[in-house]
């Protein structure tokens, strides 16, 4: 095998239901485009029409009118330094966030003025609610506010598997001149690549207008179907329209790039060159996602650059962002090397990888973590993962920490190391997981605080269900004082996918006595649960009965409280999700947005 653990393509996104953990998932690219080669229409940000392949379903669509993919500039378009600022201007930075924070729109033809010059006026008939191109009050907002508007009208995913994305800009696109330089900022801002002849096109466009590279913030391959657009990947390699090379041509044309996403369908398109790129080459680069990259070309490459000498890499790399996140093929010498670098630290996931403790604790004081996954990293010891996390400067600011172990196959913390753990973990601390930890009934009074502040929690092993009482009611044998006194939990979901049918006992757990599934223990709305325990309860109409229901994805099965019409509304959407709305997500995200595409596959389904 070329790899470890290929995994196929699988595209899983948030379903608005109203009920959380409810999720649609395909083997189809949300993306995948209608016309196939030689498309006249088909254009590198419209994704044009999207229906499922033959065969897939049985639904048949019919054809709408396709709208033109208008993504180019105007033929009078002379790019960012072809912008006339005027006299008092001139000495300014002619950049496009300049060009913005002045108002300026494009300038169209060089021409117009003297087109124009000799040409009669004429009155037009003014009619309420309707303006000349070019004076709608809209169009005469400052272009700051004019971007943030039309930025509301994009999606990172269509809104479901077979329909249009961005269908809204593409109307702009044909409004006027002034949305149109307007809306191209929006439209090239983030780039999503689906598949390969998408990418293709795009490349053509900036290639021929550079100007158009200078926007590009973000390029997302997390959506990438190597098998999509009706070709093989055999196929694809053989168009070469998305290769090391052409790969390499895109990030020279996006200077101001902040985010890369990547993910396992394009690593062997990541060569030495590439990373080189990516880590030395890119000032303004924050973020860079290699989530499951796995294949021994991208060991091999990301070895090269690592490896050389002298070394290209600088003293300080710009990222503040990094995902390695199931990568267990890079060996330790990348990360020995790679986080010393990264003084400006917040986001670091390395599940399931060869970190070492020297490594971990490399990175730099000046790093403030809030978001950390350490999940699955066997090379970790439990000493030094408290020693990080008691003592590293950059660990005290952290808002979202995942320690989980396959109890099955490993384990990092012990039980004397949990109860020195607890007490030191910040307020900050929004989601914390221990799943496969050693856990016992002492440590249930030192959990108690940080149930207060805490929306997420995994519990470890050896608890059972009248420890996991204790952390919503207060116990029975408290005095009146102190029972008055109990300050209620801010918990909305909580693992125990380590505790057996037995631990949970069932028949109490759904009895009327117990209060984790009553109201009571409000705002809890979701309980992991493992398979044992979920094949139990699938057929039991009891589940219904108390006010819950299940759901499952990929190898994750949880129980979830059905909203009635008097609970509160909350989607879930919080800032340190950074774009997801549902709970226990296991992959940090490294760039906000909606969840979708082999992302969402690695937070939700594994």
């Amino acid at each position: 095998m070329d790899r470890v653990d290929r995994t196929s393509f699988s595209s899983i996104k948030e379903s608005n239901s109203g009920i959380a953990q409810s999720f649609t998932t395909t083997k189809t690219s949300s993306y995948l485009n209608q016309q196939f080669e030689g498309s006249q229409d088909e254009e590198a940000i419209e994704d044009g029409l999207v229906t499922p392949p033959e065969g897939l379903s049985g639904l048949k669509h019919a054809h709408p009118k396709v709208l033109h993919g208008l993504v180019c500039p105007c033929d009078g378009f002379k790019g960012w330094k072809g912008i006339d600022l005027g006299p008092k201007m001139r000495t300014k930075s002619k950049s496009f966030g300049d060009l913005k924070a002045l108002g300026h729109r494009f300038s169209w033809d060089s021409h117009a003025d003297v087109q124009m010059k000799d040409v009669p006026k004429v009155e037009s008939k003014k009619v309420q609610g309707q303006y000349p191109s070019g004076e709608a009050p809209i169009e005469k907002l400052p272009m700051e506010l004019l971007g943030s508007i039309i930025d509301q009208l994009a999606t990172d995913i269509p809104p479901n598997g077979f329909t249009a994305r961005n269908i809204d800009l593409m109307s702009l696109l044909l409004t006027s001149r002034n949305m149109h330089s307007a809306t191209l900022a929006t439209l090239y801002n983030h780039i999503t690549i689906p598949h390969s002849r998408i990418f293709r096109k795009f490349l053509s466009h900036v290639a021929a207008h550079p100007a158009l590279g200078t926007i590009v913030r973000r390029l997302d391959f997390s959506h990438f179907n190597p098998t999509g657009a009706g070709i093989t990947a055999r196929e694809r390699a053989e168009t070469k329209n998305l290769i090391p090379e052409t790969m390499l041509q895109c990030l020279s044309l996006t200077p101001n790039l902040r985010e890369f996403l990547a993910q396992e369908h394009i690593d062997d398109d990541l060569d030495a060159k590439v990373i080189t790129t990516l880590l030395c080459e890119l000032p303004k680069l924050k973020a860079l996602d290699l989530c499951a990259c796995s294949s021994s070309s991208f060991r091999d490459s990301f070895s090269t650059v690592i490896d050389a000498e002298p070394s290209p890499l600088p003293a300080e790399l710009p990222l503040t962002r990094l995902s390695l996140h199931e990568c267990p093929i890079l060996p330790a010498r990348v990360f020995t090397t790679l986080l010393p670098r990264l003084a400006h630290l917040t986001h670091l996931d390395v599940a399931h990888t060869r970190i070492t403790d020297e490594a971990l604790m490399s990175i730099p004081g000046t790093a403030q973590l809030t978001h950390l996954n350490l999940s699955k990293c066997t090379n970790l010891s439990g000493e030094a993962v408290l020693r990080f996390l008691s003592t590293h400067p950059a660990a005290k600011t952290l808002v979202y920490l995942n320690l989980a172990m396959d109890s099955k196959s490993a384990e990092m913390l012990s039980s004397e190391e949990i109860t020195e753990l607890l007490p030191i973990l910040p307020p900050t601390m929004k989601s914390l997981n221990l799943k496969g930890s050693r856990m016992d009934n002492t440590h249930i009074p030192l959990l108690l605080p940080l149930t207060k502040h805490l929306e997420e929690l995994g519990l470890g092993r050896n608890l059972d269900l009248p420890n996991l009482c204790r952390l919503f009611v207060p116990d029975e044998d408290l005095d009146d004082e102190e029972q008055l006194d109990w300050v209620p939990h801010t918990l909305r979901y909580i693992d125990v996918s380590d505790l057996s049918v037995a631990q949970l006992d069932l028949g109490t757990l759904f009895g009327s006595r117990c209060p984790v599934l009553k109201g009571i223990t409000a705002p809890l709305e979701v309980l992991e649960v493992n398979t044992e325990v979920f094949k139990k309860l699938e057929k039991s109409p009891v589940v219904k009965r108390v006010g819950w229901c299940l759901k499952e994805a990929g190898r994750r099965y949880w129980l979830v409280k059905v909203k009635g019409a008097d609970d509160e509304e909350d989607t879930g959407a919080r800032s340190w999700k950074w774009g997801a709305c549902y709970w226990g997500m296991r992959k940090v995200p490294m760039a906000r947005q909606e969840v979708g595409g082999m992302y969402g596959h690695y937070m939700f389904k594994r």
